[in-house]
């Protein structure tokens, strides 16, 4: 019976630790609401926002963009003419990288 019981919470603090330390074991996350891939922006300007996860550092073509408390992230941006292709660059403490892109044009 006492093995059992032990073997029981063996399991559980398993579970429980497997639980709390997946995002850790997923790595970063971007989700990017805006821009669209391959939208249109007539005026050049554009909002990026969106949001990300189990971040350190995240990036636009390089810039850093700052997330709030949860994980959101907006900026406004200005675009010349012609198409130009967004990089969104998230890296994790342990230094795992995501990388995620949005194809945008300005007639």
């Amino acid at each position: 019976m006492t093995r059992v019981l032990i073997g029981l919470v063996l399991i559980l603090l398993a579970g429980y630790g497997l639980t709390e330390g997946w995002p850790l074991l997923r790595g970063p996350q971007i989700t990017i609401a805006s821009p669209q891939n391959g939208a249109s922006y007539s005026s050049g300007i554009v909002t990026v926002s969106g949001s990300a996860a189990n971040t350190s550092q995240l990036t636009l073509d390089g810039a850093d963009l700052i997330p709030t408390a949860h994980g959101n992230f907006s900026s406004t941006l200005t675009f010349p003419r012609g198409g130009t292709i967004l990089t969104f660059v998230a890296v994790d403490r342990f230094g795992r990288r995501i990388t995620r892109t949005r194809e945008i044009f300005v007639p």
